[in-house]
């Protein structure tokens, strides 16, 4: 539900729920369909040679615009604002240069926002700069400007809430959001604010009534949450469910639960997370980003992130946020360096340390990677979260023997292995097959069942395992059936009952399975050598060489291509046809 996607804030990473981003808020809203709309210099009836990039002031908005539809948010704000400079009075240039600014977190933004009235983005960074100046009731105009649809019906009431708190009337912001707290979708987020709201103003009582709904209404634990809560229920002295709090998050399997430790609790009960009614406005907004980039709304994201950061300067789960965001626009180099200007004395460092290692492993520096992660399993003893993102590291980095060694030190991390512990078992067995430990990688792969026997991705990784070796044939069959029941439109689990149903003679059967996987996966040259030999096998010689030929010419494993070869000129050997 949204509320529980709202309450796990930028870093837990997920995020769900209805709605819908509004379309006004985005970089990219402006945008005309067809040609780019004309500057009103006129300068773009002035056609350059096809060779020739646009020059003046209607090269720099093409450039603009371009970046950032490439989501280059640096580069778009610096060709933006150099446009709008030379035609200072273009509402499309003006609005775009806005959104750039605002994107890329530059101070341009506020001076342009006071030239877009009509805005929800400049009204809500110019609510947020007169709230930083205590002017409290211009803030609380801009926010009940907003219209009450889509993102905005989310965030406005959170917003004047902490606005009526900041003017010092606690009174009037928990009546606005009581309808919320009272019942519906919202209940969990607007209690939460709530809280917090009451633990600023020092109402105890109401503070631990209001996270209890919140805690509550949250589907699972997570670290903002745990942090807030751990702090408002130790000032309404109830320091030791705070504490049962962390506990529950620390057995989580997430790589979140690495920032419950001690550290953590103690820095939970040494101050309030949210200080500030200006503070409180940054979380809700960064809460709210959160959830719509869980929607597919990596630029949302962005641009509420950096609103939040604006209102609280170096807030981690901001800069966080921002860094996912702009990964997922494949800005990997760019996450790396927000990342990077995080503390290490941050509460949430060993997170950031983490996402920081996955993003070096995606930009190429393994080396690096796993070296952060050597050093931060160190610091965190008995923590599984380094071990195991150093053994997807390793893995990547084709060092099978100490990608499954990373796997076995956080597996023995686990006091009782549950349900949701079977990828990890399944990746120590995909490491150990790589590196020649048959009876390991399948001792593994049966512990993976046993934790969940229904998974399809172990079933058929099993199954396959002991059709490809010879072994339980019929065991194997009954295996993949199971899956294949479980995701009927996966090409490489119907090419492994295919398969299965090929070394079991059954040569009618393999061929239907066979050619629904290549229906499914037609560029998998697996699937198609596999339906080659079962063409040949029922006498389809010219079909048979056709998918051999297909297969050819599609992505091949080392020393597949001459095994292939063969097949093409001497067919399969008639002991290998039958078997």
């Amino acid at each position: 539900m949204l509320a529980a996607a709202l309450l796990a804030g930028c870093a837990a990473g997920e995020a769900s729920g209805p709605a819908s981003p509004d379309a006004s808020w985005s970089p990219l809203a402006q945008a005309v369909p067809g040609q780019p709309s004309v500057p009103a210099s006129g300068q773009a009836t002035r056609r350059s040679a096809p060779a020739a990039a646009p020059e003046g002031v209607f090269g720099a908005y093409l450039a603009g615009r371009l970046a950032a539809n490439e989501s280059d948010a640096g580069a778009a704000a610096e060709a933006l604002l150099a446009a709008l400079s030379a035609e200072p009075d273009e509402p499309e240039i003006l609005t775009r240069a806005f959104n750039a600014a605002v994107m890329d977190g530059r101070p341009d933004a506020v001076r342009l926002a006071r030239r877009l009235p009509d805005s929800q983005l400049a009204a809500l960074l110019l609510a947020g700069a007169d709230a930083q100046a205590g002017r409290w009731d211009r803030a609380e105009t801009r926010i009940r400007s907003l219209p009450r649809q889509g993102s905005a019906q989310i965030l406005q009431p959170l917003l004047l809430a902490w606005i009526q708190a900041g003017r010092g009337n606690a009174d009037a912001a928990l009546a606005t959001l009581r309808p919320f707290t009272e019942g519906g979708q919202l209940r969990g987020v607007a209690a939460l604010h709530g809280a917090m709201i009451a633990d600023v103003v020092n109402r105890p009582r109401d503070a631990e009534r209001l996270i209890r709904i919140a805690v509550a209404e949250a589907n699972e634990p997570n670290m903002r949450l745990t942090t807030i809560a751990a702090g408002i229920l130790a000032r309404a002295g109830r320091e030791a469910d705070g504490a049962r709090l962390f506990n529950a998050m620390a057995l989580g399997s997430d790589d979140i639960a690495l920032t419950a430790g001690p550290a953590a609790q103690r820095a939970a009960l040494a101050g309030r997370a949210v200080a500030s009614s200006v503070e409180g406005m940054a979380e809700a907004q960064v809460a709210l980003g959160a959830a719509l980039r869980g929607q597919g709304s990596p630029e949302l994201a962005l641009i509420l992130a950096r609103l939040s950061l604006r209102l609280r300067p170096g807030f981690a789960p901001a800069q966080i946020l921002i860094a996912e965001a702009m990964a997922d626009e494949r800005h990997v180099a760019a996450a790396l360096a927000v990342l990077e200007g995080i503390s290490e004395d941050d509460p949430m460092a060993p997170l950031v340390a983490l996402r920081r290692a996955a993003l070096l492993g995606r930009l190429g520096r393994g080396g690096e990677a796993v070296s952060l992660l050597r050093r931060l399993a160190d610091a965190n003893p008995g923590a599984p979260q380094p071990a195991i993102a150093l053994g997807d590291i390793l893995r990547r980095e084709r060092r099978a023997s100490e990608a499954a060694a990373a796997y076995g030190v956080a597996i023995g991390y686990l006091a009782r292995p549950g349900a949701s512990d079977w990828p990890l078992f399944h990746a120590r067995a995909m490491v150990r097959e790589q590196a020649g430990d048959w009876a390991g990688a399948e001792a593994d792969l049966r512990q993976a069942l046993a934790l969940s026997p229904d998974q399809p991705t172990v079933l058929n990784h099993l199954a396959y395992a002991w059709v490809e070796r010879g072994e339980r044939l019929e065991e194997a069959r009954g295996m993949l059936e199971r899956a294949v029941s479980a995701r009927p439109e996966d090409g490489n689990i119907a090419d492994s009952l295919g398969w299965a149903l090929f070394r079991l003679s059954d040569f009618p059967g393999a061929i239907r399975w066979l050619e629904k996987a290549a229906e499914l996966e037609p560029r998998n040259s697996v699937i198609n050598d596999h339906l080659g030999d079962a063409y040949w096998a029922v006498g389809r010689r010219a079909e048979a060489r056709f998918q051999w030929r297909r297969a050819l010419g599609l992505e091949l494993e080392p020393g597949e291509a001459g095994r292939i070869e063969v097949k093409m000129r001497d067919g399969l050997p008639s002991a290998t046809a039958l078997r």
